[in-house]
């Protein structure tokens, strides 16, 4: 037998308010038809719900039951309006996010965690992966952000770019690198080192090898190649060996003194760290939130390292 769930709170009601009349004031209802609601329950179920003659109004044990069970519907009743308000506040949801390995371990992982500290009913899912695959992520609609650097020539009709943060990269080593230690350093100097490759189609692996192409290394020696930040991190640590990297992931690690970079210029990539979302789908308050906070995060890092560069 299915049972109306607004007989149910109904019920919860006039237990709760301890009478029909009272019942009645709290749902916006009138007395004489809280009273014939209740009169056709009873009729339908086939038992008595409040006992006979008795003032004030008791309920039957039956009754009661019934009652938390409305009081139950109630709660998830308020519990979805709370969350319905949190959601269009931009304060609950789920965003799904995805990016290069390099920039997401380095740069906006951190980032996002903060974020979620702050909102922690918003729900973050990371991927990792390069310009075509978000591409074609967010145009399927499995995707809500992209976070990679890309030229404003690769974005197509449909995305939005919101940039991030400049293009910029620098050549990395570990702390105490014999390199690290040459205030006038010149390229020459590279070129008995091995490297660390990434992936092939990591843009930073195209940057790596137009660095080397422009000091005049056209054998490269790669020492190792592999795509997470971590693992490029353990070789660097272990051994002399060099790699390119964006500037914004070497700044942050060498605030933790675990990563540095050599004093040489080697220009600057004609792409830029942006986030991408769907033109066409529609907007919702969490990834309007994310995004922001992920704008004003790394304008602030990139201010921090305009400052680092002046001083």
């Amino acid at each position: 037998m299915k049972i109306d769930p607004r007989h149910l709170e109904m019920l919860t009601a006039i237990v709760t308010h301890g009478g029909v009349t009272e019942g009645a004031n709290a749902l916006g209802k009138t007395q004489p038809s809280v009273s014939r609601s209740v009169s056709e329950l009873e009729k339908r179920l086939g038992v008595r719900l409040f006992e006979s003659r008795k003032r004030p109004l008791r309920p039957t044990e039956f009754c009661n039951q019934l009652a938390q069970y409305g009081r139950t519907i109630s709660e998830a009743g308020r519990s979805a309006s709370e969350y319905v308000i949190r959601f269009k506040r931009g304060q609950a949801g789920a965003v799904r996010v995805a990016g290069s390995p390099i920039f997401m371990d380095g740069v906006v992982s951190p980032t996002l965690a903060a974020f979620q500290a702050e909102y922690p009913a918003i729900t973050i899912e990371q991927r990792y992966g390069y310009v075509q695959k978000i591409l074609d992520s967010l145009t399927s609609d499995q995707l809500d952000i992209g976070i990679v650097p890309i030229r404003s020539s690769q974005v197509p009709a449909g995305v939005k770019a919101q940039q991030l943060l400049p293009g910029r990269n620098v050549i990395a080593c570990r702390l105490g690198h014999p390199l690290a230690r040459h205030p006038s350093l010149l390229a020459e100097a590279l070129i008995d080192y091995a490297w660390i490759a990434p992936p092939p189609e990591s843009p930073l692996y195209h940057d790596l090898r137009s660095v080397l192409e422009r000091i005049g290394v056209t054998d490269l020696k790669v020492s190792f190649s592999g795509g997470s930040l971590a693992s490029v991190l353990n070789f660097l640590h272990e051994s002399d060996a060099l790699t390119v990297l964006p500037y914004s992931v070497v700044y942050r690690l060498s605030r933790q003194n675990t990563l540095s970079a050599l004093p040489l210029p080697i220009g600057d990539p004609d792409r830029h760290l942006c986030a991408l979302t769907p033109a066409a789908s529609p907007d919702f308050p969490a990834r309007t939130r994310l995004l922001q906070y992920l704008g004003a995060e790394l304008s602030s890092l990139n201010d921090l390292m305009n400052m680092h560069d002046s001083v």
